[in-house]
């Protein structure tokens, strides 16, 4: 008897589950070094950053971002 036919159909299917398996492994590396350096960033945000974007959203009128960006660029 010969099995050949039954073993190289295994070895395909073994071939395609380990190129899952290293496919998840550098998806889930390249997700964790997205996450990280993008926590490095928002640490690294200025306080003129923040009001930037908090005028850019509507989150404060005109006068009070001019007001506040003031403050900051004289330092009081």
């Amino acid at each position: 008897m010969h099995f050949g036919w039954m073993y190289e159909s295994f070895h395909w299917f073994w071939m395609v589950v380990w190129l899952g398996f290293w496919i998840l492994i550098a998806a889930g590396l390249v997700f964790l070094i997205r996450a990280f350096l993008e926590k490095r960033t928002q640490a690294e945000k200025t306080a003129l950053d923040i009001l930037n974007e908090r005028y850019a959203r509507g989150e404060i009128s005109r006068e009070e971002y001019f007001e506040k960006r003031k403050d900051l660029l004289e330092g009081g």
